[in-house]
């Protein structure tokens, strides 16, 4: 009996064997812990205390629970969501730190040179860091030296029809706020005017040193 070529050859549409898949998703669970492992043990670490042989005691108000930054409503300039920036997706994922505001006074103006002092105080690690501010309104004074002084402060407006659901606690028409958002997007801690610059810079590099991530 003659043997034909699609006897000898093997059907290329034949899909991955149930044992491929299963390497397969084993890997791809692997590569996840291995990237974001470190990140989920640092939000419990913090969180808890648990195995923290120093002790750290955090300086901001932890949201509990934490809330994920989409129920914000926030968006670029350029009408780019926020929630694109976050996710375990991100080639270079970072933490946040986000000044929100009603009309940005002199208080809220703290808070913006505060956020960019600690950011620049991180040195090596500043770049795991990036700044956003969320602000009602901008006096001209302020907006004048904006490209200045904030340049790398990224300016956030709620979505078209939409109105931020701020965490409970937080009233930026009433306090403005330093608001720390993890490289997951979600909001768990804020600052305020009692904060200093130690307490908050004391806090993230605590946690960019447990997280290794962002």
């Amino acid at each position: 009996m003659t043997t034909t070529m699609a006897n000898r050859i093997p059907d290329q549409n034949d899909g991955p064997s149930p044992e491929q898949v299963r390497r397969g998703r084993r890997t791809a669970l692997l590569l996840f812990a291995i990237g974001f492992g470190p990140m989920v043990f640092a939000t419990i670490m913090f969180y808890t205390g648990w195995l923290n042989p120093a002790g750290h005691t955090n300086n901001g108000t932890l949201i509990q629970p934490v809330v994920p930054v989409e129920t914000l409503n926030l968006e670029t300039a350029a009408g780019k969501p926020l929630t694109e920036r976050f996710g375990p997706d991100q080639v270079e994922p970072q933490w946040m730190l986000m000044v929100v505001s009603g009309e940005c006074g002199s208080e809220c103006e703290e808070l913006l040179y505060l956020a960019r002092q600690v950011n620049i105080a991180l040195g090596k690690n500043a770049n795991r860091v990036s700044r956003a501010a969320a602000l009602g309104s901008v006096p001209a004074e302020l907006a004048s030296r904006w490209q200045t002084e904030y340049s790398l402060m990224e300016r956030l407006i709620p979505a078209p029809g939409t109105t931020p659901a701020w965490p409970a606690g937080i009233d930026p028409e009433a306090e403005p706020r330093i608001l720390l958002v993890d490289p997951f997007g979600n909001l768990m801690m804020h600052y305020g005017a009692g904060n200093t610059g130690k307490e908050l810079l004391e806090d993230l590099k605590h946690l960019l040193k447990i997280s290794q991530i962002g």
